[in-house]
Formats: C-alpha cells, structure tokens, sequence
C-alpha cells in the first residue's frame, strides 16, 4: 500500500539527484521535492534530523513506500584538496568521456543504447553538466555531445534541470 507521494531529498546541482529526478520524471512519478543545501550552514546533510533519515549524510535520498533509498558521490570529490579539484575533476570526466565515446560508436543511436532512453542517458546528461561545470573541452566528444543535445529536449530532462528547481539559487535559474 502506497504511503503517500514519494519525498527526493535532494541539491539542485547534484548530479546525482538529477538522475533520479530524471527516472520519477519518465516515469511519471509525482513526488514532493525536499531541498538539502550541501553548503548552507556547513551543509544541511550534516543536521541531525537529515542524518536520522540517512546515515550516509549524502543526497539524494528517496523516501518511497515508507523506504528510504539513497547514493551519492559528492564525498568523493571533498576528499580532494581543494586546490586540486578542479584538475581531478577535469581528468576523471575526461577519462571516462574517452571511453564513453568509443563505446557510443557501436551502441548509440538516438540516444545512448539505441533509440529508446536507458539508466545509460540519465546518467548522460548530468555527467556532460558537470563536465561544463568543470571546463572540460565537451568538442573531442561528437557523438557524447549529440546525444546530450536530443535528451536536453525531453520534456522529462527539462523540468528535472538543476536550473528549474526548488532551491536553485536565483541567479543560476533558467
């Protein structure tokens, strides 16, 4: 038995939160958006009243059924000194660009794998925003970028962008 409309605790530039966003938007779930700064008042992760609904102190977290369900990997990158970040991120997004983009050639179509939307494009779309988030060169990326470009124009893609939710801050809103 349903126990009320699912609740995504979620940051709006998380990429992470953006693809689940992405699945509940293809899938037609209406769900209640509960904003989590990670950087207001040394990140609201961090609060007691979040860390009794997930241990882990990471969004997003997904209460659905009375269940909450969450994974993130913002921790990975505060475990670089920050003066470095930008460099480790700009390296991790292009090694793994460079692989994505060798493997597209045998499976893309439309979209990533063929011409439906798979787990493969949700994962797409936010890892090409934070690659521009970054500054990473996206050119040596034809096909990455494309396919970016025909999931950008899905509906589900749109209202899920970091720039159309609750918290995003005004002068980042589209």
């Amino acid at each position: 038995m349903q126990a009320g409309k699912p609740i995504l605790y979620s940051y709006f530039r998380s990429s992470c939160s953006w693809r689940v966003r992405i699945a509940l938007a293809l899938k037609g779930i209406d769900y209640e958006t509960v904003p989590i700064n990670l950087i207001k008042d040394g990140g609201q992760q961090f609060s007691k009243d979040f860390q009794a609904l997930n241990p882990m102190k990471q969004v997003p977290a997904l209460k659905i059924d009375g269940i909450t369900i969450h994974q993130s990997n913002l921790s990975v990158l505060k475990q670089v000194e920050e003066k470095f970040q930008l460099t480790w991120a700009q390296n991790a997004i292009i090694s793994g660009f460079n692989a994505l983009e060798q493997i597209l050639q045998s499976t893309a179509g439309t979209y990533c794998v063929g011409d439906e939307v798979t787990m493969a494009d949700l994962c797409l779309v936010p890892q090409v925003a934070n690659a521009e988030r970054f500054k990473v060169d996206c050119t040596p990326y034809p096909t990455i970028s494309s396919i970016n470009k025909r999931l950008l124009v899905l509906e589900a893609f749109q209202v899920t962008h970091p720039c159309r939710q609750p918290d995003t801050p005004t002068e980042l809103r589209a």
